[in-house]
């Protein structure tokens, strides 16, 4: 059995001819298309001991900061996971008790409600852990929605408000110019999953604005069917990944994201779409009713609607809040 077993390794070896000098290469640019992509600085652990992050390996980039202590737990919906690293370090700078001693999560707020309902308990890949919040930030119907059933704590805390664009790679190889090319044949499109992302709704709405009811049947039914439509699980990060790997010509987002991606370096452009087309958000947040540090999310709520932490999301494009939608 031996004999034959090394007959057959032998004859597979030769059945693939290797070309001279050829070699064994890591997949192309696996560091600077993968996330994450802020090398760190969205940690908050003061030690961060031994780095093990490999990309598309072990990779948990939506948890941020020491798990072993914390005095501060937000659960943030993905829509600013690039802004959450500015805007712990101003409120640190404004409140020194807690430095290092924040932890947040920037994943789907759907998703998010569904970690609350199971105590706070995640699993990604082979460790489990458990990290209850204080604060819970959301679209602001949501985080109302979860003040009337007694999962938050009112008042519902809103801040800013921001618009949807057409997230495309650089240079805009399929030519999309508006949300009618979405409904093209041959273009290939990466969205949100209207099951847990709440941006799937205003997409929805948007769509429906610019090419009625038959260009939301294209996009979110008839694609998913054919096969031209991926459905995202984790947005913010999937629609930029994807479109850098060349596996989709196009996904709507927020504006604010195309404006990091870009701000960073990666090759992501966007088309605008017009106000009349457009759908907006307001982002709002609440304590989450037995948080085990309420003061602390007061403060981060009192904080977050600063003029200081304002100027940060305008840099990426939000807008503050005015009370009106």
């Amino acid at each position: 059995m031996k004999g034959f077993r090394a007959l057959l390794a032998l004859a597979l070896l030769s059945a693939v001819p290797l070309s001279a000098g050829a070699q064994t290469k890591a997949p192309l640019d696996n560091s600077q298309v993968f996330p994450p992509w802020q090398h760190g600085a969205n940690n908050d652990a003061l030690n961060k001991g031994f780095n093990f992050t490999v990309p598309e390996v072990d990779n948990m980039v939506d948890f941020h900061g020491d798990l072993s202590n914390p005095k501060l737990v937000l659960y943030v919906g993905g829509n600013y996971y690039f802004a959450m690293a500015p805007l712990v370090a101003a409120f640190e700078a404004a409140n020194p008790q807690y430095k290092g001693r924040i932890f947040y999560v920037t994943i789907p707020p759907g998703m998010l409600v569904q970690v609350m309902q199971k105590g706070g308990t995640f699993t990604s890949g082979n460790m489990t852990f458990t990290v209850k919040p204080d604060a819970y930030f959301a679209g602001l119907k949501k985080v109302q929605a979860l003040i009337d059933s007694g999962v938050l704590s009112a008042p519902a805390v809103p801040y800013v408000t921001n618009d949807l664009t057409i997230m495309v790679p650089k240079g805009n190889p399929a030519h999309i110019q508006s949300l009618a090319d979405l409904g093209k044949p041959g273009v290939r499109l990466v969205m949100p999953n209207p099951a847990y992302e709440g941006i799937a709704r205003q997409i929805e709405a948007a769509l429906r604005k610019a090419g009625g009811d038959a260009l939301e049947t294209q996009v979110y039914q008839t694609g998913v069917t054919n096969g031209t439509t991926i459905l995202t699980h984790i947005h913010h990060r999937q629609t930029p990944l994807f479109l850098m790997q060349g596996l989709a010509d196009a996904g709507v987002t927020w504006k604010s994201e195309a404006i990091f991606q870009e701000e960073i370096g990666n090759p992501i452009s966007d088309v605008p779409i017009p106000a009349a087309d457009n759908a907006t958000a307001i982002y709002a947040g609440a304590v989450v009713k037995g948080a085990a540090h309420p003061d602390a999310a007061k403060a981060w709520l009192s904080f977050i609607h600063s003029p200081t932490a304002l100027a940060i999301f305008e840099h990426y494009g939000f807008k503050p809040y005015t009370g009106q939608s």
